[in-house]
């Protein structure tokens, strides 16, 4: 079926309603606070069935919210408690409307997450708005189950200086009929940064490349030592071409240009995030080292008769961050640093998040806020000028480490 949009939007200057397959649900737009839980769904006169034995609930037990007709009024209701809770930062709302206890647990610690951040860094959300299209429906007489595609935008107040952060994130809802009444009873957030590609085939180059780069310093057995000569004292003997400089504004450029939709010119990946990164950084200038061997150089060209024509640093972070934390005297290449604020636009982050020195996510350094601090932009989970450490994404743990790499100037 062809997708269908709901916007919902909270902040001082809300709109309070949306529409979804013609359906109205007024949006939460009460002013921010941290102790002022939600709008409540009314909760029908009959008794609710339990959805776990399909009997009415026991003296005592809660009865979470459902109401008659249409699963997509529910639905729609459920993107506004959504929209709220990313622009309170807290989950109230949504633990009175969701039967699923562990995603309402997982949703309350990200937005923890979320709030103690944004406090530490001086940053205010002034409004958050949340665009949702059905990306898939499966429909029965008495089961839903739906992918919903959302796209939320926030605007941000540091220090009297504002900029929007956006991203697009998946969701899986089932939803159950019973006596008439719909309920959300399961919610699974999509958490695609941690999706591996290509897996151990990526990782077991990773060695072959180390070794790769011992052999190619390593003279010849029974080799003669050659001169060092000073090529910048004997400019006619230069022997290679002049660096080319890395075009910083270019990467941004494209960056932005291409954060949530895919160019035609480059395969799109389920999991793109790397894939993206490198065409940010072509754009910028840097050469692709070309050696038709996926396990070696950076390089891409595309597909040809079924076969994959990419190296593996193109398209996979584990193996992008290998390929730039080996010196190089030219062409692409990065110098590891050990703190974010020595990053420029331009420049590359890569995502360890079991803490197991296995990176799973790539991004590019797009801006910065009001402290010096990087804002990155990223795919599969599209994300634009999104604060670098990405504590308000599910996939991040207390084990995540980061890899920060600045790129050289002249390639």
């Amino acid at each position: 079926m062809p997708s269908r949009t709901v916007r919902q939007k909270t902040g001082k200057s809300a709109n309070k309603r949306g529409k979804l397959h013609g359906f109205a649900a007024t949006a939460g737009s009460q002013p921010k606070s941290k102790h002022r839980s939600a709008p409540r769904i009314p909760v029908p006169a009959d008794p609710l069935p339990s959805l776990a034995r399909g009997t009415a609930p026991e003296a005592g037990q809660e009865q979470l919210p459902s109401v008659p007709g249409e699963w997509k009024e529910i639905l729609q209701r459920y993107i506004g408690l959504y929209n709220q809770a990313e622009n309170e930062q807290h989950a109230e709302g949504l633990h009175d409307f969701v039967r699923d206890s562990e995603h309402c647990l997982r949703l309350g610690q990200r937005l923890q997450r979320l709030r103690d951040r944004d406090l530490l860094r001086g940053a205010l959300s002034l409004y958050s708005e949340t665009t949702a299209e059905l990306a898939r429906v499966n429909e029965s007489a008495s089961e839903v189950s739906v992918l919903l595609k959302l796209h939320v935008r926030r605007q941000m107040d540091q220090s009297g200086r504002g900029y929007t952060e956006e991203r697009t994130e998946y969701e899986r809802l089932w939803l159950e009929r019973n006596n008439g009444f719909w309920t959300v009873v399961r919610v699974e957030p999509v958490i695609a940064e941690r999706r591996p590609r290509y897996g151990s085939a990526a990782e077991a180059w990773i060695a072959d490349i180390q070794e790769d780069h011992r052999s190619h310093n390593r003279p010849p057995a029974g080799a003669a030592t050659i001169p060092y000569l000073n090529y910048d004292l004997f400019p006619q003997f230069k022997h290679r071409a002049a660096a080319i400089p890395y075009r910083r504004d270019q990467v941004t450029a494209y960056a932005d240009r291409y954060w949530n939709e895919g160019n035609e010119a480059f395969e799109n990946f389920e999991v793109n995030c790397t894939n993206y990164v490198s065409q940010c950084v072509f754009a910028g200038n840097a050469p692709m080292n070309y050696t038709g061997k996926r396990e070696n150089g950076w390089w891409y060209k595309g597909k040809a008769g079924g076969r994959e024509w990419w190296s593996y640093s193109w398209a996979v972070s584990n193996a992008l961050t290998q390929y730039l934390s080996i010196p190089r005297e030219s062409g692409l290449r990065g110098e590891i640093v050990y703190s974010p604020e020595e990053l420029q636009i331009g420049d590359i982050i890569t995502y360890d998040w079991n803490g197991d020195n296995r990176f799973q996510h790539s991004a590019v350094v797009t801006a910065f806020d009001a402290q010096g601090m990087p804002l990155v932009n990223a795919n599969t989970v599209a994300s634009r000028h999104r604060y670098w450490d990405y504590r308000d994404s599910y996939a991040w743990t207390e084990q995540t480490r980061y890899r920060f790499f600045h790129l050289a100037d002249l390639m």
